[in-house]
């Protein structure tokens, strides 16, 4: 970290104009998500970038992630100040400032606790976790197991680009076995982690991925994931064109993603290729690849279905990556159950009804004390 975003390190400044949106109407309520109610109020992209300089090196996949974060906000309806994005360390930690929104850049791998907090004090926020790899899966990775378990709502979205970029290119926990960095110039020994299965072993109730430069998608997959009531985990596959370049170019490039990767959708069966001529059947208890026709229908395919209560189907696409398999993208997992701060104020409320209004001094001078000469 520079000693410029150690300086800046900590709150930012409201946004312009907050209050009503850039001038716009009052804020009015609709139905959003699981029957919630969603301030809305008029506003466009333009009303989302702040005046801070955009500073990524040029080509670099954050600029994408940025522009569709900004594109899908207006979308929700939210005014500005009722928005906030928490980051950690590491290069998708500066997005905070090139939101015009309530803003936090924290300390390493903590992005989570600190939304935690703050949505259990403020529910009535929308809360964005901003994070990469090496963030939120090495130093960050109990803080994200937490977060997803409790159901927390917010939305976290990891940052993937198999590197640490910021400090220069070391291996992170989703570095490819063989990797050769700066911290393993001989080849990483270290198993990678799958984001994905981590989010869904822990009990998240949104699980998906997207890709950097598959913009429609990603502003779709975004908007899903705003609109959820819950703990929601979307992972993007991000390039690091300094430090890993290419590191999903294999599946990801616009010539062979579709013979590479499966698009998710609800209820439908699971078919890709540029044809639409291929897809995934369970041969016992594993998935196999197989071509339609010569006896092979769509009947025989597995049909997605992101609400089913068990994760088992999300888990095995979850391990599909390539060449055996064409990657997923999309919503692997998407169920509800009561929130974190639903429960929270549950057991306030109920302690109340039992025990009355506390009285802060009366418990700090209760139980066992003692006196100290």
């Amino acid at each position: 970290m520079t000693d410029e975003q150690a300086a800046e390190n900590g709150l930012k400044s409201p946004p312009a104009g907050a209050g009503n949106g850039a001038g716009g109407p009052a804020a009015t309520e609709s139905t959003g998500a699981a029957g919630t109610p969603l301030p809305t109020v008029p506003l466009s992209r333009k009303d989302f970038v702040s005046d801070q300089e955009v500073r990524w090196c040029p080509g670099c996949g954050d600029y994408s992630i940025l522009a569709q974060t900004q594109k899908t906000m207006p979308d929700f309806g939210y005014p500005r100040e009722k928005i906030v994005f928490i980051s950690g360390i590491g290069c998708s930690g500066r997005l905070p400032y090139y939101m015009n929104t309530y803003g936090f850049h924290t300390i390493h791998g903590r992005a989570p606790t600190l939304a935690t907090g703050l949505k259990g004090a403020r529910p009535d926020l929308m809360v964005w976790v901003i994070t990469g790899d090496g963030d939120a899966l090495s130093i960050g990775g109990n803080h994200v197991l937490h977060s997803m378990r409790r159901n927390v709502d917010i939305k976290l979205v990891m940052f993937n680009n198999r590197i640490y970029g910021l400090t220069k290119g070391q291996a992170s926990p989703t570095s490819e076995i063989g990797k050769k960095t700066k911290s393993t110039p001989q080849g990483t020994i270290d198993t990678p982690i799958s984001p994905l299965s981590v989010a869904l072993a822990a009990e998240a109730t949104f699980v998906a991925r997207s890709v950097d430069t598959h913009t429609e998608h990603l502003q779709q997959t975004f908007n899903r994931a705003g609109r959820h009531h819950g703990s929601a985990f979307l992972e993007v596959l991000q390039n690091c064109n300094i430090f890993n370049d290419g590191a999903f170019r294999d599946f990801t490039d616009r010539e062979v993603r579709e013979d590479r990767m499966l698009m998710l959708e609800h209820g439908k069966p699971m078919i890709f290729g540029k044809d639409r001529d291929r897809g995934i059947r369970l041969n016992g208890l594993h998935p196999e690849v197989v071509q339609l026709g010569n006896g092979v229908t769509e009947e025989q395919l597995l049909v997605h279905d992101e609400e089913a209560e068990d994760p088992y189907l999300a888990f095995m696409l979850s391990r599909m990556w390539y060449p055996e398999f064409p990657v997923p993208v999309g919503v692997l997992r998407r169920v509800q159950r009561a929130t974190h701060h639903e429960l929270l104020e549950g057991q306030i409320a109920d302690a109340v009804s039992k025990n009355g209004e506390g009285d802060l001094q009366k418990l700090l001078v209760s139980g066992e004390t003692w006196v100290v000469d």
